[in-house]
């Protein structure tokens, strides 16, 4: 196969890809990788609802109300649309009270619920129940307004009813014991290598390197290894179950090497690392995420080749869940990128490539037990039923004091409201009269065409 276009040809005959680039072998191109550096990490616990989930479906609703700011907006929306046909209404003339105008406005003086014995009086008057139509008004008003508080409160109730309580306490070896998981890492070298690049992988360092506590240890003693090639590159799986992790520290190297028109070379490294509890296997925690370089190289293309090693840090952190019946579950967090020998210059990267010595790249995982202290994580109810009375009392409370505070001061301002209501039974009253007056007269009409 030819060489890809704008590739380095070294040695004559033998090409790569410039720096920040990987070889497309569908289509013969190298291609620039631009995946963002990101990290992810979940706990595999979940605490914000606590029903069952087949009863109450809560992922569906989050996907429309993501705060209580939705249901603050829902409701002063409708709250505004009603207080502007009401005021719409009131410019419309009742007439003789058989238009529709007048039978619109007559059922919103019916809706008085709330507000039918507190209106404007005089002095020393017994107090007499009227419907108003702007009582009915302020009245729907104020419904509106709890009903969407009331809602809110609801949200906030099921959304964050409890809170979350970390205690840390020091632990020794027989806590750490106790941590019985399955643990997997996945390391990818983002490249157009394959496993036969592969080298060095069957050694386990645990302890301090250079220190009295190093220690040397077959890698399969540990955790059962495999690589297999996938689109993006060479996959190192490690599998430890069960892993009981006593030492505080591991190092796990391994190296990738020059082959016969294949050199070692990279642009990124993608990991996922998984740790489940062995007695409760529904919880699964892990990190994830994307390395391209180091911060020092301002996000720049790099190719990465050379002696020095690119250590990958994580480290582990013990949790016992109280709530969830002593779940011990690890989880496992991504700690440090240190980028190893990188190139990002077309000439550095093609001298590396004539040059036997940098035809290898070392990857060293770096995994580092928090040994010292254990995280004991509970939930505490703050919502009790007292305090989700309380509220609610406070809520409609607020609906109807803010609409009887505006009805107070329209019927004290404004004279003509305050006798509304008889005015609209007035008009009421000569309808009915009017059609009771026609009826007879039609009788009357009646009776003497029979007799005639």
């Amino acid at each position: 196969m030819s060489c890809p276009p704008s590739s380095i040809v070294y040695n004559t005959t033998l090409c790569a890809c410039p720096p920040g680039q990987v070889l497309n072998f569908s289509t013969n191109r190298c291609t620039l990788f631009q995946a963002i550096s990101d990290i992810q990490t979940d706990s595999g616990v979940d605490y914000s609802i606590g029903f069952p989930a087949t009863i109450f479906d809560f992922d569906s609703i989050r996907k429309f109300t993501q705060s209580q700011a939705v249901f603050l907006e829902a409701t002063l929306v409708m709250l505004l649309s009603w207080l502007v046909f009401c005021f719409f209404l009131r410019f419309m003339s009742p007439g003789d009270g058989r238009n529709a105008w007048f039978k619109i406005r007559w059922w919103i003086s019916r809706l008085d619920i709330s507000f039918a014995t507190r209106h404007w009086l005089d002095d020393q008057k017994v107090v007499t129940k009227r419907k108003t139509e702007l009582g009915g008004t302020f009245s729907i008003a104020s419904w509106i307004l709890f009903i969407g508080l009331f809602a809110a409160l609801l949200y906030q109730t099921i959304s964050k009813r409890s809170v979350e309580v970390h205690n840390i306490r020091a632990t020794n070896a027989p806590d750490l014991a106790s941590f019985v998981n399955d643990l997997e890492f996945n390391i990818t070298t983002i490249s157009s290598m394959s496993c036969s690049n592969l080298r060095g992988l069957d050694t386990l360092v645990t302890g301090n390197p250079g220190f009295i506590d190093e220690r040397f240890s077959p890698l399969s003693g540990f955790a059962n290894y495999s690589c297999h090639n996938t689109s993006q590159g060479p996959t190192i799986t490690l599998r430890c179950s069960p892993c009981k992790l006593i030492q505080d520290n591991l190092y796990i190297s391994w190296q990738y090497v020059d082959l016969s028109n294949n050199p070692a070379t990279a642009v990124g490294f993608q990991f996922n690392l998984t740790a489940r509890n062995q007695a409760n296997k529904k919880h699964v925690s892990f990190v994830c995420g994307t390395l391209k370089n180091g911060s020092s190289f301002d996000d720049k293309p790099v190719t990465f080749r050379g002696r020095d090693a690119n250590i990958l840090k994580f480290n582990l952190f013990p949790r016992i869940y109280r709530n969830l019946h002593d779940l011990r579950l690890i989880q496992p967090l991504f700690h440090e990128f240190l980028p190893g020998s990188s190139l990002y210059e077309s000439s550095q990267l093609h001298a590396s490539l004539e040059n036997s010595n940098d035809g290898l790249i070392n990857t060293t995982l770096y995994v580092n037990l928090l040994s010292a202290y254990i995280v004991e994580i509970n939930n505490q109810n703050i919502m009790g039923p007292v305090s989700f009375l309380a509220d609610l009392g406070g809520l409609y409370c607020i609906s109807i004091g803010i609409f009887f505070y505006l009805l107070v001061q329209f019927e004290y301002r404004i004279k003509k409201i305050r006798n509304e209501d008889s005015v609209l039974r007035k008009i009421r009253n000569r309808r009915k009269a009017q059609d009771h007056w026609d009826k007879e007269i039609c009788k009357v009409h009646l009776g003497l065409q029979y007799i005639g």
